[in-house]
C-alpha cells in the first residue's frame, strides 16, 4: 500500500477522538453552568430567606388640610405652590375692616356695661345705709306720733269730763279733732314702719342688680375676645413646617369659613407597606428594614417596622367584603406596616408622598 493511501485510511480514525472531546467539553460547560445557576440561586435563596418584602409600598405622610375660621375676601397671599413654610408664617390675609368695626363695636357695648355695674355697686353700697335708717327714722316716727296720741286722748278726755260751763264747745271740738288726728298720723307711722321693715329683701335686690350686671359685663367682655379672635384670624398662618401644595386660592377670591385653600405636608414622612398575610409570621415592631425608592435608585434608606395595622386594607374600605354571604372565594389580604425612616434621606432630593418604594425587613 503507498503512503497517501495508508494516509487516507488513518484520518477517519483521528476524526472521532477529536468529535468526542469537544462533545465532553461542552457537556462540562454545561454541567458547569448548571452547577452555576444552581449556586447563584441557593445564594440567592439563603440571602433572603429572613427577609419579607413587597413592591407594594409607598411613601406616606401627613397632610394638613389648611382653611380659614372665617369668612372674607383675601387681599394678600404670601406663599407660593411647592413653597417651604415655617410654623407661624402667614399664608394669606383676609380683609379685616369688617373685624375691625366689630371689635370697636363690641369694646363700647363692654364700656357701657362696665359703667352700668359701676352704677349698681354704688347704689347697693347706698342701699345698705339708707334703708336701714329708713326703718329706723319710721320707727321714730311711730314712737313719736304714739307719744302725740297719748297726749290728745288725754286732752279729750279731760274736755269730756269737765263740766259744760268749765270749757267751751270750740275746745272741745279741738281736743277731739287732735285725737283723731294723732290717730291717723300713728296708722301713718305704722304703715311707713311696714314699709321700711324690708331692709336685707331691699338690700339683696340691690345686689341681684349687681350680680345681673356683672354677667352682662362677662357677656360683653366674651364678645371683645371673640371680636379680637375674629380679627387675629384675618392673617392664616402656618400651623407647622411643611411644604404647600394642592394651592386654590388667589386674591380677590371670597372664602367661607373652613373651605379648604390648601394643604400642607410636613416633614416627617414614613413608609407604608402592604404585605401578605402570609409574610407576617415572623414580622415584629422593631425589625431592621433597607428601603430603595423607585424614583432615587441610588438611595438606600433605613429604618425600621413601627407597627402593624390591626385589620387588613379589605376591612377598611367603604364596603368590606361580607363573607358569611353568597358564595366564598379565599384571597390573600394585605396588611398594612408603617415602617419608620431613620436615615438615608437626602434634603437634595424632593420626597413627595405616595412615591412606590421596595422595603425589605429582615424578620430573622
Amino acid at each position: 500500500m503507498s503512503e497517501t493511501g495508508q494516509k487516507e485510511h488513518m484520518a477517519p480514525g483521528k476524526a472521532k477522538p477529536a468529535g468526542s472531546r469537544r462533545r465532553v467539553i461542552l457537556l462540562i460547560v454545561i454541567v458547569l453552568f448548571l452547577a452555576g445557576l444552581a449556586y447563584v440561586g441557593y445564594a440567592y435563596w439563603i440571602a433572603n430567606l429572613g427577609y419579607q418584602t413587597t413592591d407594594d409600598a409607598y411613601l406616606d405622610g401627613n397632610a394638613i388640610t389648611i382653611a380659614p375660621r372665617i369668612s372674607g375676601a383675601v387681599v394678600s397671599l404670601d406663599v407660593t405652590d411647592n413653597q417651604f413654610v415655617h410654623k407661624g408664617d402667614p399664608i394669606i390675609h383676609i380683609d379685616p375692616r369688617q373685624y375691625q368695626i366689630d371689635l370697636e363695636q363690641a369694646e363700647a357695648q363692654l364700656a357701657t356695661a362696665k359703667g352700668q355695674l359701676a352704677g349698681f355697686k354704688y347704689a347697693a353700697q347706698v342701699a345698705r345705709k339708707n334703708f336701714p335708717a329708713a326703718l329706723a327714722i319710721a320707727q321714730a316716727q311711730l314712737a313719736s306720733a304714739n307719744a302725740a296720741l297719748v297726749k290728745a286722748e288725754a286732752d279729750y278726755k279731760r274736755q269730756m269730763a269737765l263740766p259744760r260751763r268749765a270749757t267751751t264747745q270750740q275746745e272741745v271740738d279741738t281736743a277731739t279733732s287732735n285725737w283723731h288726728q294723732a290717730q291717723a298720723q300713728v296708722r301713718l307711722a305704722q304703715a311707713q314702719v311696714q314699709e321700711a321693715e324690708p331692709v336685707q329683701e331691699k338690700i339683696g335686690q340691690a345686689d341681684a342688680q349687681v350680680t345681673q350686671n356683672t354677667g352682662e359685663v362677662a357677656q360683653a367682655q366674651a364678645r371683645v375676645d371673640q371680636a379680637k379672635l375674629n380679627l387675629s384670624f384675618t392673617v392664616l398662618r402656618a400651623p407647622q413646617d411643611g411644604w404647600v401644595t394642592k394651592r386654590s386660592v388667589e386674591v380677590g377670591n371670597y372664602l367661607a369659613a373652613g373651605q379648604q385653600i390648601m394643604s400642607l405636608v410636613p416633614k416627617k414622612i414614613w413608609v407604608t407597606a402592604n404585605f401578605k398575610e402570609t409574610q407576617l409570621t415572623n414580622m415584629r415592631p422593631g425589625q431592621p428594614v433597607t428601603i430603595t425608592v423607585d424614583a432615587y435608585p441610588n438611595m438606600k434608606l433605613e429604618g425600621h417596622v413601627d407597627s402593624i395595622q390591626r385589620g387588613t386594607g379589605a376591612k377598611f374600605t367603604a364596603f368590606p367584603p361580607e363573607n358569611a354571604t353568597g358564595n366564598f372565594v379565599k384571597i390573600v389580604q394585605r396588611v398594612p406596616v408603617k415602617i419608620d425612616i431613620d436615615k438615608g434621606l437626602d434634603v437634595e432630593h424632593a420626597m413627595p408622598l405616595g412615591l412606590s418604594v421596595y422595603p425589605r425587613v429582615k424578620v430573622k
